[in-house]
This record gives C-alpha cells, sequence and structure tokens, in this order.
C-alpha cells in the first residue's frame, strides 16, 4: 500500500561494473566491482535514505543478479512490489569506468535485457495512481514494450493528479543514433510538471552552450512548475513561472560522480512531496535545492551510486561545515 505522499520511480535496475582502480580505461581494468545502478533505482533509494517514502516499479531478469537488486531495494527501505522478474531475459548490465578527471565511460548489456520488456498489462497501476509523485528517466522510452508501458503509466499517473518528475538521464550508446535521442527524449518533455537537466544535456538538447539562456528558456514548457538545470559542483539553476535564480554547489573531493544526479533529483522530489509550496514560494525552493546540492555533492565522494547516498545528517553536517 502506498502511503500519500509516495513518491513511485519507474524504469531501468541494473548492475554496474565499476574498475577497482581508479582512472582506467575498461580495456586496461584488470577487475571489476558491482554495484548496483540505473537512474530511478538510484533514485527511489536516495528518497528512502532521506526518509522519504518511495516505490520502484520495474523489471529485472529472474536470475542472481535480478534478485539481488530486488533484495538492495527492500534492504533500503523501497516498496518493491512493483518489481518483476523476467524468466526470458537477463538482468541489464553496465561497465563504467571513471576517466582520470572522474567522467564517466559507459558499456551496456542489454539485448534485451529484462527492463527493456516490461509490458503495459504487468504495471502495478494502483500504485502509480496513489503516489505524489511519479518519476521516470528516457531509457525506458527507447525499445518496445517497456515505451507502451512508460507511456501508459504517465497517463494513468497525470489522470490521477500525480504531479510528473522527468530526469532524461541521455545515455547515448542506448539510442540509434544522437537524433533518435533527442526526439526520444523531447517527445515526453511537455508532459512533466518538473524536469532536472544537467548542463551537458542542455548542451545535446538545444545544440547550443549550456550557459546560453536562450537555450535554457527554449526548454521551459507552460505546464511545467520547475525546470531544475544542475552544473556539477558549481551548483544548480532553477526556472519557475515567476522566478528564477542560481543556488552555489559545496566544494569537495570528488571520487566517483556516479548517482550524484539521482541524490539530487531524490533530494528535491522528497521536500517537493512534504510541500508543493517549493514551486512558489522562492525562498523555500533555494533551501530545497542547497540541500540537494549538498547531497549530490556528497554522493560523489564514495563509489558507487546507492552506497554513497547521504543521509539527512550528512548532508546537513557538509552545509553547516560550509558556511
Amino acid at each position: 500500500m502506498a502511503a500519500a505522499s509516495t513518491i513511485v520511480c519507474f524504469g531501468e535496475m541494473l548492475i554496474d561494473f565499476v574498475p577497482d582502480t581508479a582512472g582506467v580505461s575498461l580495456a586496461e581494468s584488470q577487475g571489476f566491482l558491482k554495484a548496483p545502478g540505473g537512474a530511478p533505482a538510484n533514485v527511489a533509494c536516495s528518497i528512502s535514505k532521506l526518509g522519504g517514502s518511495a516505490a520502484f516499479i520495474g523489471k529485472v531478469g529472474k536470475d542472481e543478479f535480478g534478485y539481488m537488486l530486488a533484495d538492495i531495494l527492500k534492504k533500503n527501505g523501497v516498496n518493491a512490489e512493483g518489481v518483476l522478474f523476467d524468466e526470458h531475459a537477463r538482468t541489464a548490465l553496465a561497465f563504467v569506468t571513471l576517466k582520470k578527471d572522474g567522467e564517466r565511460e559507459f558499456m551496456f548489456y542489454r539485448n534485451p535485457s529484462a527492463d527493456m520488456l516490461l509490458k503495459e498489462s504487468e504495471l502495478k497501476m494502483d500504485l502509480i495512481k496513489k503516489a505524489k509523485i511519479f518519476h521516470y528517466g528516457s531509457i525506458s522510452l527507447i525499445t518496445e514494450p517497456c515505451r507502451s508501458a512508460h507511456m501508459a503509466a504517465m497517463k494513468a499517473a497525470k489522470q490521477a493528479g500525480v504531479l510528473l518528475s522527468y530526469d532524461p538521464n541521455v545515455r547515448l550508446p542506448l539510442w540509434p543514433s544522437a537524433d533518435a535521442a533527442r526526439q526520444g527524449i523531447k517527445s515526453i518533455w511537455n508532459e512533466a510538471d518538473f524536469i532536472k537537466v544537467s548542463d551537458d544535456e542542455v548542451e545535446f538538447l538545444t545544440q547550443k552552450g549550456s550557459d546560453n539562456e536562450d537555450a535554457v528558456s527554449s526548454l521551459w514548457h507552460d505546464g511545467l512548475k520547475l525546470l531544475v538545470v544542475t552544473d556539477g559542483e558549481k551548483g544548480c539553476r532553477y526556472y519557475t513561472k515567476s522566478f528564477k535564480g542560481k543556488v552555489p554547489g559545496y566544494s569537495v573531493k570528488a571520487v566517483d560522480t556516479t548517482g550524484a544526479g539521482d541524490s539530487f533529483v531524490g533530494s528535491l522530489l522528497v521536500s517537493m512531496a512534504k510541500d508543493t509550496s517549493i514551486f512558489t514560494d522562492e525562498a523555500k525552493l533555494k533551501q530545497a535545492l542547497a540541500f540537494s546540492n549538498a547531497c549530490g555533492a556528497i554522493c560523489t565522494t564514495k563509489k558507487g551510486a546507492i552506497p554513497a547516498l547521504p543521509s539527512v545528517s550528512d548532508a546537513q553536517t557538509l552545509m553547516s561545515s560550509s558556511k
């Protein structure tokens, strides 16, 4: 049963294999550590770790990795009743390496993976309709039947008055082409109430510099309540119907940026689920964004996504030490 303020995250959950040595390419790596991943699942765990109520809907393989992932959700306090196990497809794998500058290189094994095979008929619609917020990315839009399931879930959520939250999470290697990615990501753009994009994603989607204000405003649509652009360690920019501004980031020693954006989003969704007046009250929004910036920063100080997700006290400690 979903609590009234539950945030339902929809999409992929997979295993990231991360080299056990930092700063090497995938080819140079001698060994890999397995880390649970997949942006929507990371967001769900982030919400739960920050004291929010989260549920995850998605499909994994009926295999050791799939069972492990479902177990990780439960251990992290995420409602996993929407998780399905596919007998005919494996849990998706991604090999992720952090080059010397902390940026990531991805190689995916999805051919097809279980998450791509989620069907509309398998959706836990009652969970979706009772949510306060329905959160999703764009990877679930790439192939059928998952795309249709995604569209149906969004439609059901919207009709039930649930807030729609979209973090496109561009992963170019998974799309047939860059243009297909841009079109696919934009195809559901105007449905969302809240969108978070990174500075790199602004450049990719608009084909203009991310500090170009015209580029950013071209991403605005009238149904939006909030658009947030994350600028890495510099913090973030926010845009609403009535105001816009910047909130500075926190300076930390980054080890691994995996999951930082998901930690940021999870934190912001917890604030949103508690109090939707953050869309109209700029002081409250800035406070929520500062907290989200702290969560994102802490997440970069440890390897992996879910193991590195901060608690409320971790974030508060960073915020008070940076004043």
